[in-house]
């Protein structure tokens, strides 16, 4: 089964990418341009990007910063409009308020455009196309994703919070009586849970489910994907960054810039 989210997503700007790309506290600076003088910085406005960093490989913690695919991108959408750049660490499902209240200028954490996000945040146009996949134990009784649809289906179905797998499978599976979703603050932890067998699978984006079913001996993914869909950068209601960020993004998507990041993360193959 596929939902296909084109209808109600941003103008795609990156369909050459989508082969590379198969839907995540303090501040954290990550993958930032060179730092400038104290002069420099004390003229420079801050951009503070939102995000969950436990969505490898587009935020992840590395010694003590964040890095990914989004830090980088947004960290050359920052230096190319002059602006410093710092990164906030929180709950996936905390970044919208965080940006509509004005405490991060944007968001950016492989966020699909959803009608129901629509309502609060602008979108800029999409930088990458990801995947929705299903990750069960070797052996396991569902075989595809039409099996988490099935008559007399009853599997226990692990989300993260907030996330695009988290409202497909409340729509799908927990509104339909076909099973129940156990929600997670971090993808890791739904994880962990399946590894222990607290529960059955676990929906996720198929670039963090590869990073998760590597590390974790007896998991595999199943071939039938669950989901295509676009990332995009999320702003305040009618913020005026998000005309410059457009801009910049295109540029970057233009020279090549964003694709060497992703090719940084992300193996073709």
């Amino acid at each position: 089964m596929k939902k296909f989210l084109k209808g109600i997503l941003v103008t795609t700007m990156v369909v050459a990418m989508t082969a590379a790309l198969a839907g995540c506290g303090g501040a954290d600076s990550a993958a930032q341009p060179e730092a400038a003088s104290d002069s420099e910085s004390a003229q420079k406005e801050t951009l503070i990007m939102a995000t969950n960093a436990e969505f490898p490989p587009y935020e992840f913690h590395e010694g003590q910063g964040i890095v990914g695919i989004d830090a980088e991108i947004a960290a050359a959408i920052a230096e190319k409009l002059g602006y410093g750049f710092e990164i906030e660490d929180m709950a996936f499902d905390s970044i919208i308020p965080a940006v509509t209240s004005g405490k991060a200028s944007f968001g950016m954490a492989g966020m699909t455009v959803t009608e129901d996000r629509l309502e609060s945040v602008d979108f800029s146009d999409s930088y990458a196309t990801g995947v929705q996949v299903v990750i069960v134990k070797e052996g396991s009784e569902i075989t595809s994703v039409d099996d988490l649809f099935a008559e007399g289906a009853n599997h226990t179905v692990g989300v993260q919070t907030g996330t695009t797998g988290d409202i497909y499978a409340s729509g799908d599976i927990e509104k339909k009586d076909l099973g129940t979703i156990d929600r997670y603050n971090k993808g890791a932890d739904a994880v962990q849970s399946l590894v222990t067998g607290k529960i059955d699978c676990v929906i996720i984006d198929r670039e963090p489910a590869k990073e998760f079913v590597a590390a974790n001996e007896g998991l595999k993914i199943l071939d039938t994907e669950y989901a295509v869909e676009d990332y995009a950068i999320c702003f305040a209601k009618d913020s005026e960054l998000t005309e410059k960020v457009n801009g910049a993004l295109k540029e970057l998507i233009a020279d090549g810039t964003v694709q060497a990041i992703v090719d940084k993360y992300i193996n073709a193959e």
